[in-house]
């Protein structure tokens, strides 16, 4: 009963934290923003991390987290690597749409003063990357395409994505990232397998 009421508090103190952070940013939040924010005292924050960075840490990690299970959750039911990168391009946009904690794992990456933990943008990086080698040894890809390239591309644009999404929602929509892909995939996959995709 204790341990479950102290992991409630934690998650709450996490969420807190995430709302923070998204409003005010790093640097003007405050510990006290926090425990307010998850209605607790502050001497019951202090138990559960000892100063900001601590909590951030802890949100990134939260955000680290969640995403993974949704990049595990896409990739189980994959039919292809190209058809998998753009459903996880879509889950990510859901995920930070709909999960204060996620948005906020990546806003922090963005924080000057904050030394991040978990990069979260690097991460997904190398998930784009893995998925264009994957689909480079089904035969899926166009001839001569440098994965390398294509990665980056993918990657800054879905990052540009989650930048502009924390103003406009738009941004993070179906829709917009449909679009996306139906500009992009012709410029990846090769006809036969364009051809199977479905967004």
């Amino acid at each position: 009963m204790k341990q479950e009421r102290a992991l409630r508090t934690r998650q709450a103190l996490i969420k807190s934290a995430a709302t923070v952070f998204g409003r005010r940013g790093y640097a003007e939040a405050t510990l006290n923003m926090i425990s307010a924010g998850a209605g607790v005292t502050p001497g019951a924050l202090h138990f559960h991390f000892e100063n900001k960075a601590a909590v951030a840490a802890a949100v990134e990690a939260a955000a680290a987290g969640s995403l993974r299970t949704v990049a595990r959750e896409v990739y189980a039911r994959r039919t292809s690597a190209l058809q998998a990168l753009a459903d996880s391009s879509l889950a990510l946009a859901h995920a930070l749409l709909s999960d204060v904690v996620a948005r906020a794992g990546f806003q922090l990456g963005h924080e000057v003063l904050y030394p991040t933990v978990y990069d979260l943008r690097e991460e997904w990086h190398a998930y784009v990357y893995r998925l264009l080698k994957e689909a480079d040894a089904e035969d899926t890809l166009l001839p001569g395409l440098c994965r390398r390239h294509a990665a980056a591309m993918v990657v800054a644009a879905t990052i540009g994505f989650e930048l502009l999404g924390r103003d406009d929602p738009q941004w993070l929509s179906r829709r917009t990232l449909t679009g996306f892909w139906n500009v992009v995939l012709p410029c990846l996959a090769d006809p036969e397998a364009l051809r199977k995709l479905d967004l």
